[in-house]
């Protein structure tokens, strides 16, 4: 069992393609927030080699748009480090213009799609609470 929990929180109104691109975006911040998150290659019985992954499970939570601003809020009143991703994102096409698109954003009026962290099991209950698990 580990002492860290990975949760994902996308936007249910979201079309596939959204939440599936968020999701990999919200990932990588993960990945690259985190030292020692990556697990060894792994390989298979033909000696083929494959990419490491992450070393735990990540838990998948979706939610109504209304209720992104109060997991935000949740997450930042706890020193919660986010990886986030808003609405104005999907219009942009490159790191630089998503940087700036948040850079530009209220974050008592932005528009969240989706967030994601990696803390303490118990402060990751709490910042989820009364979400359910992405179906």
């Amino acid at each position: 069992m580990f002492d860290t929990k990975i949760a994902i929180v996308i936007r249910e109104d979201l079309a596939v393609w959204q939440k599936l691109n968020v999701t990999a975006f919200l990932t990588s911040g993960i990945v690259g927030a985190h030292d020692g998150i990556i697990g060894e290659v792994y390989e298979d019985a033909a000696g083929n080699r494959y990419n490491p992954l992450i070393v735990q499970p990540m838990m998948i939570y979706a939610a109504p748009a209304e209720k992104m601003a109060t997991v935000y809020r949740r997450a930042m009143d706890r020193g919660a480090q986010i990886s986030i991703y808003i609405k104005e994102m999907f219009a942009t096409g490159d790191d630089t213009a998503n940087r700036a698109a948040v850079k530009a954003a209220d974050p008592e009026t932005m528009s969240i799609v989706g967030l994601a962290f990696r803390e303490d099991r118990k402060a990751v209950d709490k910042i989820t609470k009364g979400l359910k698990l992405h179906g």
